[in-house]
């Protein structure tokens, strides 16, 4: 019998350190969990896929597709967990039969990077522009073309009273002259001495009239064609709007008017019972 230290007592005593040490794929979850990031958060800033981010901090290499390319993914997400890649890489080589030889005419890959999808031109929204711009441009045109209209044709021929109120100037200062002529029998017994008396004939052709008391109330507001006559009457005052007065022939408390109205135009005017003044 031998004396001195049994062949078990022999066998070199066990790392320690490197069975507490952990593996690559547990070191880069463990630096990712500690520096409060996602899975998600690391495959978005080094566009490594997140299917090969899980296989690796699960120690599966494979789908790296060899040892290279896994060197070089390792040290991107080392950089991005803020580890130092180099032990990472060293541990690797050492758990997977050592770097092979360089090989000069092989080049070195980065990790695999997910290529930005490359978008073409937006026909749609290219399209959507341009019939915006037709639409406007014809808009523009009718506009430009109903705005070019006579106003005093379409007042001659009937318009609305809020229109020919728009478009009517200033009422005159100055009062039309006192005729030479004679007025007409009808006219003169229509013309009491205590109220103004005016008649309105469309001698020359139809127009549009409006005639108001002295109070504002509507006396008659309409179209008076040509050949028919009004009269209104009202104890102090007598106010109208002629929508054509070129067509309009007036006799004011008996008297006939001589006028020097335009076709087309429009007046405004008010009669007393001093009117008409002799001049």
């Amino acid at each position: 019998m031998s004396i001195g230290n049994s062949p078990e007592d022999e066998r070199p005593f066990p790392d320690e350190s490197q069975e507490a040490r952990p593996s690559v794929g547990r070191a880069l979850q463990q630096a990712r969990i500690s520096a409060g990031l996602t899975v998600g958060d690391v495959s978005s800033a080094t566009r490594v896929r997140i299917g090969i981010v899980h296989a690796i901090e699960a120690d599966d290499f494979a789908p790296c597709g060899g040892d290279v390319y896994a060197r070089g993914h390792i040290r991107t997400l080392a950089r991005a967990v803020h580890l130092a890649p180099e032990p990472l890489i060293a541990q690797f080589d050492a758990e997977h039969g050592g770097r092979p030889a360089p090989t000069p005419a092989a080049p070195l890959f980065e990790a695999e990077r997910i290529r930005p999808e490359r978008r073409g031109p937006n026909w749609t929204a290219a399209m959507v522009a341009a019939i915006v711009v037709v639409i406007g441009f014809v808009g523009f045109t009718a506009f430009k073309s109903g705005d070019g209209g006579d106003g005093k044709s379409s007042v001659a021929k009937g318009a609305t009273p809020a229109a020919s109120k728009t478009a009517s100037p200033e009422p005159k200062k100055a009062k039309p002259t006192l005729s030479t002529g004679e007025p007409t029998d009808s006219a003169i017994a229509a013309a009491p001495q205590d109220k103004v008396t005016v008649r309105v004939s469309a001698a020359n052709g139809r127009s549009w009239i409006s005639a108001k008391d002295h109070n504002g109330r509507m006396l008659f507001d309409g179209l008076l064609k040509k050949g028919e006559s009004k009269t209104f009457q009202d104890s102090s005052k007598i106010n109208l709007i002629l929508g054509d007065a070129g067509a309009i022939q007036l006799y004011v408390n008996g008297k006939k008017i001589q006028d020097d109205f335009q076709p087309g135009a429009v007046e405004r005017l008010t009669y007393t019972k001093g009117d008409p003044e002799v001049g």
